[in-house]
């Protein structure tokens, strides 16, 4: 993925995979289906001319008779308790003619539900909004059947997500497993979309800026004294030294706002081990090199001097949220001080130079944020049905429909072409918030959702005109290339989610005691050494062979 310019991004190599994918399928499979898949769904539907003859192939309804799919559905808890009742999904079941049975699983206990009820055999039609991972959609597609291959599907069915493979390469990429199949439908923002992308800049208190007369900062060092003015200034002027000059959800969301400033994480949010070396153009394991421990003791060297928040390692999202609406944060990552801590005096910052002269803006999530967001198991009698029913959600008329609804009942456009939610939803008369008064009607609260977000219908955070800005400023530094996750065969999955895991576990560990100085960094080498026996070698081994087969995909 190039990104060259804010609000474009030139990908015109178009990929004409399909014959190779539908190739790569099981043998005996039917088309569309795994072997156990097609059999399971024959003994389901018992006569597949009708099926046939009740799918419209294109428009709406989707199918002349109603016919009715479950779902197993992942629910943030500001969403609405019944799916069923909200505006979005009653109007397309109008539309559709497809009634969709919600069953909700709140995210906190999503993974061992969804987990145990593949076990046991007993699950439904659908996965929507399960966040399945890559590793899940091998183990349930290509070893055990359970989940369906889509490749012929989406030829067939799917036209919107199907341009929208070929538009984006990097997206089939991403979907493709090592067998050469595609499984579920993704949560996938779009490229030009690059404030969404950011997600949780690195915000500054304008107000507090200044009032000590200085500029925005635009290096590591101007940054640095910023937050020493914070510490040492009673810029709230209750005659207290309570002012926080930094503070966040966690430490580690700093380490990778700031480790572009020495030119690491130079593939974005995707890989938080692994980029490319730019002096040798290979795979690059980041965490041990050199300027990475520069990175740790300058944020070390933040918390020892009381810059960083002295409850980093341990806040909750929601005490930082509280924290933040009392006004006494000299710099933050959120999604956006105007929804966080509903404060609007804080300004988002581009990428820092740093003290060899790397200025990149590293924390940039992949678009394909979430590969697993949708999956039809090998139970759904209707396949070609419910494809027909996701795929309207990758259009930019589903997009709008799905975000903000339908124009006049949800939605108004203003004069200038933009739209806006109705006053029921920004200005409440049971003064909900617009968070609480959504829910009403959409269900897109927590993400994970599968469809395209797109800047034009997405109505959040990342939407409002501080994010706009910063993106702004950010994009002549983001990473040329964003690669999405890799894809493991089902060995090499078996070793990064043990050893793999291991080595990630005693990094993060053994940065956060670098950070508050509980391990020395005289240390550094012994640390490195220990992390390279814990299986280093075969875990770039892996990497650069999971990369091979993204590269080619």
């Amino acid at each position: 993925m190039k990104i060259n310019k804010w609000g474009s991004l030139l990908l015109a190599a178009v990929m004409a995979l399909t014959p190779l994918l539908s190739a790569c399928g099981k043998e005996g499979s039917s088309p569309g289906t795994g072997s156990q898949g097609g059999e399971a769904q024959g003994e389901a539907k018992g006569e597949g001319q009708d099926e046939a003859g009740n799918l419209n192939p294109s428009g709406f309804p989707i199918v002349k008779e109603p016919i009715s799919l479950t779902f197993f559905t992942g629910k943030d808890a500001s969403n609405s308790s019944k799916f069923e009742e909200t505006f979005v999904w009653k109007e397309y079941a109008k539309m559709s003619n497809i009634q969709v049975n919600f069953q909700l699983v709140p995210f906190e206990s999503l993974t061992e539900k969804r987990n145990l009820a593949l076990a046991s055999g007993d699950y439904p039609d659908v996965f929507y909004t399960a966040r399945l991972s890559a590793t899940d959609l091998m183990k349930y597609g290509s070893q055990q059947e359970v989940l369906i291959p889509l490749n012929d599907l989406i030829d067939q069915y799917a036209p919107n997500f199907k341009k929208l493979l070929d538009q984006y390469p990097d997206l089939r990429k991403g979907l493709t497993m090592p067998d050469g199949n595609i499984y579920s439908f993704p949560t996938f923002y779009s490229p030009e979309f690059l404030p969404m992308l950011i997600g949780t800049p690195l915000w500054i208190n304008k107000d507090w800026l200044d009032q000590l007369n200085m500029q925005e900062p635009q290096t590591i060092e101007d940054y640095y004294k910023f937050l020493q003015a914070v510490k040492t200034t009673d810029l709230n002027g209750n005659g207290r030294a309570d002012e926080i000059p930094y503070s966040g959800s966690n430490i580690n969301v700093l380490k990778y706002s700031l480790q572009g400033s020495w030119g690491l994480g130079n593939r974005g949010l995707g890989h938080l081990f692994v980029d490319m070396d730019p002096d040798q153009d290979q795979l690059r394991f980041f965490r041990l090199d050199p300027k990475y421990k520069e990175v740790l003791e300058f944020i070390h060297k933040l918390y020892v001097e009381g810059l960083i928040d002295p409850e980093i390692f341990t806040i909750k999202d929601s005490a930082f949220r509280a924290k933040g609406a009392e006004g006494n944060i000299g710099s933050a990552i959120t999604t956006n001080p105007v929804t966080a801590f509903n404060l609007d005096h804080y300004i988002g910052l581009g990428a820092l130079k740093g003290p060899h002269g790397d200025q990149l803006y590293s924390h940039v999530k992949s678009p394909l944020v979430q590969p697993g967001s949708m999956a039809i198991t090998n139970k759904n009698k209707y396949p070609e049905a419910t494809v027909r029913w996701i795929d309207y959600f990758y259009s930019d008329e589903g997009a709008l429909f799905y975000f903000m609804g339908k124009e006049g009942v949800t939605y108004t456009k203003k004069p200038d072409g933009s739209l806006e939610y109705v006053e029921d939803i920004t200005n409440n008369p049971n003064g909900l918030t617009m968070t609480q008064a959504r829910t009403k009607y959409f269900t897109w609260n927590g993400g994970s959702y599968p469809g395209f977000v797109q800047a034009e219908y997405f109505q959040g955070a990342e939407s409002l005109p501080n994010a706009i800005e910063t993106g702004k400023k950010v994009e002549p530094y983001v990473p040329q290339e964003i690669w999405n996750a890799f894809n493991y065969t089902e060995e090499e999955a078996e070793f990064m989610t043990s050893v793999g895991s291991d080595i990630h576990t005693f990094i993060l560990e053994t940065e956060a005691k670098l950070i508050a100085g509980d391990t020395p960094f005289s240390e550094w080498d012994k640390y490195v050494d220990t992390v390279k026996k814990m299986g280093l070698d075969k875990y770039m081994e892996i990497e650069q062979a999971a990369y091979e087969r993204y590269k080619n995909n």
